[in-house]
């Protein structure tokens, strides 16, 4: 039996969590590839996803702090939405996935590992991206560094 090493998924199993929101400790910069902070404007962010499901995985966020959707203005909710629909042409573009699965955790119980600060999960897709590591391994393989996938991404983000 061969043994496969994702040592970089136990730094989030086993690691201190912080009680710093990882969405507000970027509000103050623009892009920065040390927080994986791709686009920051004045109501949305996008950020790559520290523990991915697959390459490329972006998280997008309101500004605001909130677990609450409805405590959202209206200009937030349309922002967050353009930023979310921007961010899949822009991965389309800068990665040629195949297909999507877009979706956002609200609550523990729903599967939210940041509780407190509501977010968008942006995952590409490509055919036979998913075998069967997860299952039987408990590991995924991952394609690309996640400074190699920043690197990729931000001239891309640039247009956002």
């Amino acid at each position: 039996m061969k043994q496969l090493w994702a040592p970089w998924r136990m730094d989030y199993i086993l690691g201190e969590k912080s009680h710093t929101c990882i969405f507000c400790h970027t509000a103050s910069v623009k892009r920065s590839k040390k927080k994986l902070l791709l686009y920051s404007g004045n109501y949305s962010l996008v950020m790559l996803n520290k523990y991915p499901y697959t390459n490329c995985h972006l998280l997008v966020a309101p500004q605001k702090h909130t677990d609450s959707l409805s405590a959202l203005s209206r200009k937030a909710s349309q922002d967050l939405f353009s930023t979310l629909q921007k961010s899949v042409s822009l991965l389309k573009e800068a990665v040629m996935p195949e297909g999507f699965n877009i979706g956002m955790n609200l609550g523990r119980i729903a599967g939210a590992g940041i509780e407190d600060h509501l977010h968008f999960h942006i995952v590409p897709r490509w055919c036979g991206d998913t075998n069967f590591m997860p299952i039987v391994a408990e590991s995924m393989v991952m394609p690309e560094h996640l400074n190699k996938a920043y690197e990729r991404l931000a001239p891309f983000f640039k247009k956002l």
